[in-house]
């Protein structure tokens, strides 16, 4: 009779109850406590290296490396009387005009949306791309949507002679700036 009890105890599932082992526990190797418990310190570990990172970065701030705002153009015998030289055109975004009288150099950029003017020998007229504003060879603006001419930077002979062009110095027509010294040298 005991071992049909035994039997009647295995199909209704009952086993005795006793100390559980460490594996039923979660506390062993694999398993699911100590995975997430593992989960967790990994999250923190790379939260922990993603703030100092980011700390780190603040030290080195970011910053544009420009082309210097004031160059040296060359010598005034290099230029041609009434020629507009597109030489600095690319990298200071600047052309330098010969007249009989002197220098004067035009910043390359439109006054109607900055977009930069193309000088078409040619037509002898600077013509922006964006939105057809023309400018003759002086700067003043005759076409399209331009509101004002374009501005003239300052040129200055420098020690050793050659033209020196700063372009953090701006003459504006419409101010009447075009008259001061430096926005016309001088030869």
């Amino acid at each position: 009779m005991e071992a049909k009890a035994a039997k009647v105890e295995e199909k209704t599932g009952v086993v005795e109850a006793g100390p559980l082992k460490k594996e039923e526990t979660g506390l062993g190797k694999g398993g699911r406590r100590s995975f997430f418990l593992k989960l967790g310190w990994w999250g923190f570990a790379i939260f922990l290296a993603t703030w100092i990172v980011s700390f780190m970065r603040f030290f080195f701030p970011r910053c544009l490396f420009e082309p210097p705002m004031t160059f040296k153009a060359g010598f005034p015998w290099e230029y041609t009387v009434g020629v507009v030289s597109t030489r600095f055109q690319k990298e200071y975004r600047v052309w330098i005009v010969r007249e009989s009288e002197g220098f004067y150099a035009l910043f390359g950029q439109c006054t109607h949306l900055g977009c930069t003017p193309v000088w078409w020998e040619g037509e002898n007229k600077f013509k922006c791309p964006c939105h057809g504003s023309g400018f003759t060879k002086e700067g003043i603006n005759y076409e399209g949507p331009a509101p004002r001419p374009l501005e003239r930077v300052k040129v200055t002979l420098a020690p050793d002679g050659q033209l020196l062009v700063d372009k953090s110095v701006r003459f504006r027509q419409e101010r009447g700036e075009w008259e001061k010294p430096g926005a016309f040298l001088r030869a």
